[in-house]
């Protein structure tokens, strides 16, 4: 049924009933149509794919200890790197094995990830532009490591909107703050309604979630005087953003008080699914736990959904300085859920549809100041990310580093070229993704870019 006749006839009915003044009707009637900034747009182009699900890892996951085999580090371990003996090269502490028809070397870090190569396109050439982590987390998510700009999600919540009224188009599970914060899924210049929707892992992931009124209907009596009365304040101010987005997240709250409850409820789904996971029943802060709710989000439409691991607190992300060894927690953590949701995906037949993106905000360094000692530094010359599901050709690896994991050997994929090709398989073409700011047109990839057609089916 058309959404605008459904609320046009609840006013109706409210009216009816008094419980919307007769003063008001003839406004509420007039405002209903207007507008949404939300509502589906179409692409440029047909897409390959419909939705994202953005797996960040952070910290700067280990390129050399992952996704990228050094034989020359292990041969030359401890060894000095050059006559003043100051600094040595670090051999990676995992062995690598190959998996699936395609080969594809994995550590031993990942043997569940291992077994979906198959469907995976591992990117070996990756190349963030900075160095510290706050710098190169907001690099990845928004093409610029100095200043403020939305996030990659708010740009294709801007571009794409919802197809699910009933929930925000960008979501982001992130149990703590990364590096660079809430800034991560900040909207910026951009209408701040496209700003991400943070979820916080545990009973009540999104805080009044439940209806307090006494009835449906008499919230919706509430909500329609209440917007009456925004949209009365709002009038002279269009320009504040804020206060728009402010106003429409009011609505959106109010839907998704009767969608958000069935989306996080897993009570629902199989023993069979939880045990793909390795998700116990009743876990509601695990990692597997935000790849089964993000499995869930894009079925009921959501166009982004980012699951963040870890946060700034070194002792619980992969900022590995002091030890590497914290690596076999972590990867435990989400070398299965992963891997689950990948086979989840396929499963249902949504994989095809669905992009899925693993990265990080860089790698870690080849060499350490002196021998034995048992962490990296931080390393943004090259670094490993990869993508799977939606026109992307599985089973591959493209770009290569030099022998050492320093510097990329071959095909240089950059933060801007990766996410020109994430919103080119969406069937956005990332020069034309503008927004009018400042005096100029902006837009995620800045003056760079290019699609990396090669990693594309």
């Amino acid at each position: 049924m058309n959404s605008n006749y459904t609320r046009r006839h609840m006013i109706r009915s409210l009216a009816g009933g008094g419980l919307v003044l007769p003063g008001l009707l003839s406004e509420l009637l007039a405002d209903s149509t207007r507008e949404n900034p939300t509502a589906p747009r179409p692409p440029h182009f047909a897409p390959k794919a419909k939705r994202v699900i953005f797996l960040f890892m952070t910290g700067g996951v280990s390129h050399i200890d992952t996704f990228d085999p050094k034989p020359y580090l292990t041969r030359n371990h401890s060894a000095p790197r050059n006559k003043s003996k100051s600094s040595f090269y670090k051999a990676g502490d995992w062995s690598y094995r190959k998996h699936g028809q395609c080969g594809t070397e994995v550590s031993t870090l990942f043997p569940h990830l291992g077994g979906m190569m198959d469907e995976i396109c591992l990117i070996r050439s990756m190349q963030n532009i900075n160095g510290d982590h706050f710098g190169a987390t907001i690099g990845i998510h928004t093409g610029s490591a100095t200043f403020n700009r939305p996030s990659i999600g708010s740009w294709i919540s801007y571009g794409l909107g919802t197809l699910n009224q009933n929930l925000p188009a960008f979501m982001v599970i992130a149990p703590g703050l990364p590096y660079a914060g809430g800034q991560v899924w900040g909207s910026d210049f951009l209408p701040a309604v496209h700003e991400g929707t943070r979820i916080i892992p545990g009973p009540e992931p999104i805080a009044n979630m439940h209806r307090r009124s006494a009835s449906a209907r008499l919230q919706e009596s509430e909500l329609d005087l209440l917007d009456y009365l925004n949209r009365d304040h709002l009038e002279g101010r269009e320009t504040d953003t804020h206060l728009a987005a402010r106003i429409k997240s009011f609505e959106t709250a109010a839907r998704m008080q009767a969608a958000a409850p069935d989306a996080f409820d897993l009570n629902r789904e199989s023993n069979a699914t939880h045990k793909l996971y390795g998700l116990e029943r009743g876990d509601t802060k695990s990692f597997a736990w935000q790849c089964m709710v993000a499995r869930r989000l894009a079925e009921r439409g959501v166009r982004f959904i980012e699951l963040i691991d870890g946060d700034s607190n070194v002792d619980s992300n992969w900022d590995a300085h002091a030890k590497m060894s914290v690596y076999e927690k972590l990867a435990r953590n989400v070398d299965k859920p992963i891997a689950g949701l990948l086979q989840d995906l396929k499963g249902r037949g949504m994989l095809e549809e669905t992009l899925v993106v693993f990265t990080t905000e860089f790698g870690r360094g080849p060499f350490v100041p002196n021998p034995g000692v048992e962490g990296r530094g931080h390393h943004s010359r090259v670094y490993s990310s990869w993508l799977a599901g939606a026109g992307i050709k599985g089973g591959t690896v493209y770009g290569k580093s030099d022998e050492l994991g320093d510097e990329v050997a071959e095909n240089k994929v950059t933060v801007h070229d990766f996410q020109a090709t994430i919103l080119h398989q969406l069937g956005i073409q990332h020069q034309n993704l503008t927004y009018r700011h400042a005096g100029r047109d902006f837009r995620l990839t800045d003056v760079h870019g290019e699609v990396v057609r090669e990693i594309l089916a």
